[in-house]
């Protein structure tokens, strides 16, 4: 720069471009080109790269790429590979190091590109996330719901023993009662609770209990694509958010539900913060995205699995292989079962004949003793037993 400097001063103050290449010892070719550029332009191409050795294996190359895509990742050709086969079988002379600078490039010219996404007020995503509690002294793992809002970033946490359906619905429908609100659509992955299959043309055959609950509020579901979590990248990064902020050090309750109201709160202390790039708090930028959800209908959904089953000898019912006790006088009869996240309860025809708190372990006994002492003493003794 300094020598740029040097001999554009020189031909502007009157020196003419033979004399400067012949003062300052350089061609006149780069007189001329620091008299039409005020700073080194650095090398031009003129012309694309001619690769005489490996132009004609090109298209045989790409083919095995190509074919790549059909196969498990880590059957697929490396550099290394590709090499080799263009030596053995195609009479390839040159060397490794220019097939593996065209396949570099080549994944780099196919590599995903993303751009920031704008949201409308009123519209929520939705995901799972998990972590260690310790609920009533006992250490285990948490699996919290996370609704957010994409426009405000409001979010709603709601922890849980499962993540089955019924978790999964209970979670929408207690973050609907904290917002006073129901989201236009919300954006879900493809799990197993809610997406029963993915059909050939894209669309989604929904699992009952979800497709009950999109009708009773009037929901439109949107889903990612399988594997991509970018689809829905808010709700992702608050997953990650909770866990750090909400569950560090590890979270200890006496109860789920006082962990839940916890959560809560812990959501609406964040409503005060103002995020990077904006200028109002969360809760200020929420009062959008209420204006445009939905009421809420006159009354919740009945997030439960519901079964049926029938009593046996021993007055037991079985659930998801546990056995629920009921009283002896409903013995040999069919019953209905609504399993709820932390409670199951079963009836007779019009009737509840029994509430138990909801195991989720597996081949354990549920029993109410009250009145039923002795089969306690009968049937107690072959099983893991946990009372009421």
């Amino acid at each position: 720069m300094e020598l740029y400097l040097r001999v554009r001063q020189a031909c502007a103050a009157g020196m003419s471009q033979r004399q400067a290449a012949k003062a300052f010892n350089i061609s006149r070719d780069t007189v001329a080109k620091m008299m039409t550029f005020s700073v080194p332009p650095g090398y031009r191409r003129t012309a694309e790269v001619r690769r005489p050795k490996l132009d004609p294996f090109i298209p045989i190359i790409e083919g095995w790429l190509e074919a790549d895509r059909s196969m498990p990742r880590k059957q697929r050709h490396t550099a290394k590979r590709v090499f080799d086969r263009l030596r053995d079988e195609c009479g390839f002379t040159g060397g490794y190091t220019i097939i593996k600078d065209y396949i570099r490039e080549r994944e780099r010219r196919g590599q995903e590109v993303f751009v920031p996404l704008a949201h409308p007020p009123g519209h929520a995503q939705a995901d799972f996330g998990e972590a260690m509690v310790r609920i009533g002294g006992v250490e285990q793992k948490a699996h919290f719901l996370v609704l957010d809002l994409p426009h405000s970033d409001a979010c709603y946490v709601r922890a849980c023993p499962a993540a089955v359906a019924e978790a999964w619905v209970d979670g929408h429908i207690h973050a609907f009662a904290f917002f006073g609100a129901v989201p236009q659509s919300i954006v879900h992955d493809n799990d197993r609770c809610l997406v029963a299959k993915i059909l050939p043309d894209g669309t989604r055959k929904r699992a009952a209990l979800f497709s009950g609950f999109l009708s009773h509020y009037l929901i439109r579901d949107r889903y990612g694509r399988p594997g991509k979590g970018n689809d829905k990248g808010n709700v992702e990064g608050l997953v990650g958010y909770c866990r750090r902020n909400f569950m560090v050090p590890l979270p200890e309750f006496a109860t789920w539900e006082a962990f839940n109201l916890w959560l809560e709160e812990q959501c609406r202390k964040r409503q005060q913060d103002v995020l990077r790039g904006e200028g109002e708090t969360i809760g200020e930028r929420l009062q959008r995205d209420l204006a445009e959800m939905r009421s809420l209908p006159a009354s919740p959904f009945d997030a439960c699995d519901q079964d049926t089953g029938r009593v046996s000898s021993q007055s037991l019912v079985r659930y998801k292989t546990n056995d629920y006790s009921v009283p002896v006088a409903f013995a040999h009869q069919d019953v209905w079962i609504r399993a709820y996240v932390h409670d199951v309860v079963i009836g007779c025809r019009g009737e509840v004949i029994a509430r138990h708190p909801r195991c989720w372990d597996r081949d354990e006994l549920i029993f109410n003793p009250i009145g039923r002492v002795s089969e306690v003493v009968e049937i107690g003794w072959r099983r893991n037993l946990r009372v009421n």
